[in-house]
C-alpha cells in the first residue's frame, strides 16, 4: 500500500472511531507513520482527505452490501440478502471501521458544524433510499404494494431500521443486539412476501 492509500484507510479508521472533527491531522500522521510533509504531498487539507475517505468508504459499503444481488430476482429476497451483507460483511468490518458505520458518524458530527460535508454524506443516504424504492418496484409502476404496504413506506420503514442498527451497534458493539435488529427487519420482509 502506498502512503496516499495507508494515509486513507488509516484515517477512515480513525475517522470512524473519533470523528471527523476530533481527529488530529497529528492522529493521522501517527497512524499513517509519516510527517506533515508526506500528508501534504497528496492532501491539499484535512477536508480534501475528508472527500478521498469518504470516495473510500462508499466503495468499500457498494463492495460488502451489494455482493450476490444482481444474482436475486425477488425484490424481497434481494433486500434480504442486502440486510444480511449489511450485518455480516460492513457493520462488522472492524478492519474497515472500527467505531461502526462511517456514515453515521459523519451525519451526526456534521450536520451543524459542516454542513457542506454533511451533504456529501447525505447524498449516500438519499442513495441508498432510492436504491431500496428502485429494487422494491422492480421495474413495476410506482405504485406496487405488498400486503397493503406501498414501496415508499416500506423503503421508509427498511432504510430507518437499517440507520437504527447501525446506531445501536456503533454505542454497544453488541453482536446480539445487532443479530436481533437486522433479523426483525428479515422477519418483516419475509412476511410481505407472503
Amino acid at each position: 500500500m502506498n502512503l496516499k492509500d495507508t494515509i486513507v484507510h488509516e484515517s477512515l479508521k480513525l475517522f470512524s472511531l473519533n470523528g471527523f472533527l476530533s481527529t488530529s491531522i497529528q492522529d493521522i500522521l501517527s497512524a499513517a507513520n509519516t510527517s506533515k510533509g508526506g500528508f501534504y504531498n497528496h492532501f491539499s487539507s484535512k477536508e480534501d482527505l475528508f472527500y478521498q475517505v469518504l470516495d473510500e468508504a462508499r466503495k468499500i459499503w457498494r463492495d460488502r452490501n451489494l455482493l450476490g444481488l444482481d444474482e436475486i430476482n425477488q425484490p424481497i429476497d434481494k433486500i434480504i440478502r442486502l440486510l444480511k451483507n449489511y450485518k455480516d460483511r460492513y457493520l462488522l468490518d472492524a478492519e474497515n471501521f472500527p467505531g461502526g458505520c462511517i456514515f453515521i458518524m459523519f451525519a451526526v458530527e456534521l450536520g451543524d458544524s459542516r454542513p457542506h460535508l454533511s451533504r456529501e454524506v447525505q447524498k449516500g443516504f438519499t442513495g441508498l433510499k432510492s436504491m431500496l424504492k428502485k429494487i422494491l418496484d422492480n421495474g413495476q409502476s410506482s405504485a406496487t404494494v405488498y400486503n397493503g404496504l406501498s414501496a415508499d413506506t416500506i423503503t421508509e420503514i427498511i432504510f430507518n431500521g437499517m440507520l437504527g442498527a447501525s446506531v445501536n451497534y456503533s454505542v454497544d458493539k453488541s453482536y446480539e443486539g445487532l443479530d436481533k435488529s437486522i433479523n426483525s427487519l428479515i422477519d418483516y420482509l419475509a412476511k410481505l412476501r407472503n
